[in-house]
């Protein structure tokens, strides 16, 4: 473990105080503003934030444009959150990032600010190495709901992209469908694009009065805009409608159906952009070609073509990802999240003639019940497996069982270790097939489990 992941790992121990946006605002301007010289795409929502910035972030690769992508969480270490054209930062530019905020972070701290947070040290790393990477644009994923979200300090994005909208984190955000979308909504600016998921009409309703009060274009994206074509093991094939009615073949690397909604997020959102949408930025470039001078726009050249190949070549792990024949790893977190899960798994399943089985974790904040008796009603499973993972909001396994023994009509393991839960999964569904979901958390600790044991893995 290097210096910068040794001190951010510490950071939750002694500041738990979140900072105002006007003073993580301060510090980037003690930096030198990176943010203001990058266009920006900015991306939040409940699920599928992280799947539309993987998707946005490989047609941008594909169309020429060097992106820096912002996600969270990570899976196995902190460095997957720092992205140049889909790919890990090497260790030498994040510490270097590090180095340049801890300095500015200190000298804020001499005239009396707080230390940042977690996120927003995370935060104001990105902008620091993108800046110095000199990427043409950024796709930034929001941590948790928008309007006092860290990453909420752009000040004008090219686009504002809000995925689907569930009940979670309602101890910050409301108890509500409709409370959740108006902090959501919190990332709309004036005269910027939203494209938003429109799937659920209360959410639609907040969003769209939102933008229309923010004089923000809206362009919705529903179920209509796209038909399933096929699905196989190799993924989805979609007929995506584009904004001049023409279809568009769309091929997703992914087996899980939600990927449907989210890639056409992303490519609504390009298709937008590319229609008129500019951004400014001082000393732009056409990709391919170096900078083309002060405040000139960056133009967003992008064929279908582009489009397709982006969507073809994207890589997200972690959601219905098959790690090894027979093993499915998906992050959904909570009740929506899970009911796509099903969704997926269910068709999974069925094509695969194999029995189901599961092995389940979750953490304290998330709504675990739901979750479970969701999963109990969802399949008939051949057999559970719940797990603490390695974390002080980890529920117990005995917690977890006691539920599913009440709902499942199947037998229920608990395991108190991710390790012995996944030797011991693997063995009972040798014929079958694993679903492994619940938390992200789950997802990394089973990835690194499997490294360590030496097995290959996509």
């Amino acid at each position: 473990m290097g210096r910068a992941e040794e001190y951010l790992n510490q950071i939750p121990m002694w500041t738990r105080k979140k900072n105002s946006l006007e003073d993580v605002r301060d510090v980037l301007d003690v930096m030198g503003a990176p943010d203001r010289d990058i266009p920006a795409i900015h991306v939040a929502g409940t699920n599928g934030k992280g799947s539309v910035c993987a998707f946005l972030t490989s047609i941008l690769k594909e169309a020429g444009y060097k992106t820096g992508t912002f996600i969270s969480p990570h899976l196995i270490e902190v460095r997957e959150r720092f992205l140049i054209n889909g790919a890990m930062v090497d260790e030498a530019v994040f510490e270097d990032g590090f180095g340049i905020v801890l300095e500015a972070s200190r000298k804020m701290m001499e005239k009396g600010y707080c230390h940042p947070t977690f996120f927003e040290f995370l935060f104001l790393m990105a902008m620091v190495i993108f800046k110095k990477q000199d990427v043409d644009v950024m796709v930034l994923e929001t941590g948790m709901g928008g309007r006092l979200d860290t990453t909420n300090v752009l000040e004008h994005p090219c686009a504002c992209v809000i995925t689907s909208i569930s009940l979670d984190h309602t101890k910050y955000l409301g108890d509500t469908l409709e409370e959740i979308a108006g902090e959501k909504a919190g990332i709309i600016k004036p005269g910027v694009p939203l494209i938003f998921d429109n799937n659920e009409p209360q959410v639609s309703n907040i969003l769209e009065g939102c933008a229309f009060r923010r004089g923000a274009a809206r362009y919705p994206v529903g179920m209509d805009d796209f038909r399933v074509v096929h699905i196989g093991g190799d993924g989805l094939e979609i007929s995506a409608r584009m904004r001049d009615e023409a279809r568009m073949k769309l091929q997703i690397p992914f087996e899980a159906l939600y990927q449907a909604e989210n890639a056409m997020l992303a490519v609504r959102t390009l298709d937008v952009l590319r229609s008129g949408g500019k951004c400014s930025r001082k000393g732009s470039r056409v990709p391919g070609h170096g900078p083309v001078g002060a405040a000139r726009c960056i133009t967003w050249n992008i064929g279908d073509r582009q489009i397709a190949m982006g969507i073809l070549k994207t890589v997200w792990p972690g959601r219905m990802e098959q790690v090894v024949p027979g093993i499915y790893l998906d992050g959904a977190h909570n009740p929506g999240g899970i009911r796509a899960f099903l969704q997926t798994a269910k068709e999974v399943s069925k094509r695969l003639d194999k029995q189901p089985y599961l092995l389940f974790a979750a953490v304290s904040d998330k709504d675990y019940r739901d979750m479970e008796a969701q999963l109990s009603a969802g399949i008939p499973w051949k057999c559970i497996g719940v797990v603490h993972i390695n974390s002080d909001r980890g529920i117990s396994s005995e917690i977890l069982a006691k539920e599913f023994e009440e709902t499942a009509g199947c037998p229920v393991v608990p395991f108190e270790d991710t390790r012995t839960a996944v030797r011991d999964m693997r063995k009972r569904s040798r014929d079958g097939v694993l679903f492994c979901v619940g938390s992200l958390y789950l997802i990394g600790e089973i990835k690194a489990v499997l490294n360590e044991i030496g097995v290959e893995h996509t």
